[in-house]
């Protein structure tokens, strides 16, 4: 591991950058990820997400910039970690004509785990991602929560001290979400440092860490509550009539970083250089201030004041 500053770090990348010919895919990220948390990639796609954990990873060489993981270099000593890490993909990369459990006897061999101790191990994630039923049904007739359960068991079945996920919940419910993200708690408490991306935003909040992307470049990095504590605006609620031409009003004001509906509330971001965000709004739209509140940051709002996207 690395310490600096008196902190253990088992990802640690200063100044990483990844070009793609003109193309600045990861500009000038720094990273740093401490042991049994999990961190996460929050951002849009296109933004880097998938680059950047591809080059923690060893699968991809940064064009500049380096990269220490669990205390070794990469590109470097990519063959030494590689028993150390685990990646589940964005896309299922199992064996479609393979059972469940081939799949995993297939993965087992080639971690070198054999015999009682892959039995075991294989009965263990059977178990525990509740597939022990299905064991013999072919992966190709999985539905899209088991898939999911089965490449987790799949990329943990080595027991690995750090695991990435590139969005993996993309293509399941949100009860299998939330599932999901209890099994991601109970493998960080059992010691293995995640790091995982998505454009939830809901998922984010369950982060330890958090960093914000944006055209490959980290526009934000610290706990969640912490960036909603910290945003650059005023976030307000506004009820009234006519929403939708007091929304165009108002995002044509330079005050207003961004005006969405929710319903029928108009939610609205303000610049923080506005001290008193009702009496501005009150006055710039005819509406009664009593119809104005200031509310609690999301971190959809964090986002928004990050990277300029505007609400709809």
């Amino acid at each position: 591991m690395i310490r600096t500053n008196n902190q253990d770090y088992v990802i640690q990348a200063k100044a990483l950058s990844r070009r793609f010919g003109n193309l600045k895919a990861i500009d000038n990220l720094d990273l740093n990820v401490d042991k049994n948390r999990i961190y996460g990639f929050l951002g849009p796609n296109g933004c880097g997400k998938t680059t950047a954990i591809r080059m923690l990873t060893g699968l991809l060489k940064p064009t500049s910039g380096s990269i220490k993981i669990l205390g070794l270099t990469l590109p470097r000593d990519a063959e030494k970690l590689r028993l150390k890490m685990g990646y589940m993909t964005q896309k299922f990369s199992l064996y479609n004509d393979l059972t469940i459990k081939e799949n995993l006897q297939f993965i087992a061999k080639i971690y070198g785990i054999a015999g009682v101790a892959q039995k075991t191990r294989i009965d263990e994630l059977l178990s525990i991602y509740a597939l022990n039923q299905k064991q013999s049904q072919l992966a190709s007739s999985m539905s899209g929560g088991q898939r999911q359960r089965l490449a987790l068991a799949a990329a943990t079945l080595h027991r690995p001290d750090l695991l990435f996920l590139d969005e993996p919940t993309s293509a399941v419910d949100p009860e299998n979400r939330r599932e999901f993200w209890e099994q991601l708690f109970d493998l960080c408490d059992q010691g293995t440092t995640i790091l995982v991306s998505t454009h939830y935003m809901d998922e984010a909040e369950r982060c330890h860490k958090l960093a914000i992307l944006e055209n490959g470049i980290k526009r934000a990095d610290d706990t969640p509550q912490q960036l909603m504590k910290n945003i650059a605006a005023h976030v307000v609620e506004i009820e009234a009539e006519g929403l939708r031409h007091l929304k165009q009003q108002l995002a044509n004001l330079p005050e207003i970083i961004s005006a969405a509906q929710l319903g029928a509330r108009l939610r609205v971001l303000v610049k923080d250089s506005v001290s008193q965000p009702i009496e501005f709004l009150s006055h710039s739209s005819a509406i009664a201030s009593n119809k104005i509140s200031i509310v609690r940051p999301s971190l959809e709002d964090v986002f928004i004041t990050c990277t300029g996207e505007t609400g709809q």
